[in-house]
């Protein structure tokens, strides 16, 4: 005689759960897919990215905005467009920049002189500078909130948060599963009937 072990029932509950829960990391893994196409791909095509982190070109980008710019031959740039750049050491900035072009001035000694402004700004940055590359990234696009991920990730607790939650998620689900498999019987042999 043989012996049998019942069938395990699946609690309707927590089935519809493991499916929603499957659900929601296959939507995250593909919107987390198309992040890393959206800022990886461009750069094949010498588009550089950048972050943005402030206030200042508010109306036209917003913080956590992704900006795209391409490479222009400074002699190109005209007032108007958007250039991001490392300000004059006198201005005190240690980060990049992204504004709007509000003045050109040719200076015979010294070539062409930039003043920029933020969009959301009174009035034009204190300061005046000259581009000593022969070309200038300026921005041709900016996706809103495609950003946010690394500004989180350059502050320590967001940082902590992103990569801590998941992997403590990841760690409980591990354990769960593994004191599940403690607790279950083992399965039945079938032995001979002895006479």
């Amino acid at each position: 005689m043989a012996h049998t072990t019942a069938s395990r029932r699946t609690d309707p509950a927590r089935s519809t759960m493991r499916v929603i829960g499957r659900r929601l990391i296959d939507v995250a893994a593909v919107a987390m897919l198309a992040i890393a196409l959206v800022l990886i791909v461009p750069g094949f095509f010498g588009i550089q990215r950048y972050v943005i982190t402030g206030g200042s070109m508010s109306g036209s980008f917003e913080v956590g905005a992704v900006a795209f710019a391409r490479p222009v031959p400074v002699e190109d740039l005209q007032v108007g467009d958007i250039i991001t750049y490392q300000p004059p050491a006198e201005a005190g900035i240690s980060q990049l920049v992204t504004h709007r072009i509000s003045h050109i001035e040719t200076d015979p000694d010294h070539g062409q002189i930039f003043t920029t402004k933020g969009d959301a700004n009174a009035a034009d940055d204190p300061w005046q500078f000259q581009i000593d590359s022969p070309t200038q990234p300026t921005v041709v696009h900016a996706i809103d909130y495609l950003g946010w991920p690394m500004i989180w990730l350059a502050d320590r607790t967001w940082r902590t948060i992103l990569i801590g939650a998941p992997a403590a998620a990841i760690f409980l689900i591990a354990a769960r599963e593994f004191l599940a498999a403690l607790r279950r019987p083992a399965p039945a042999t079938a032995h001979p009937d002895r006479a």
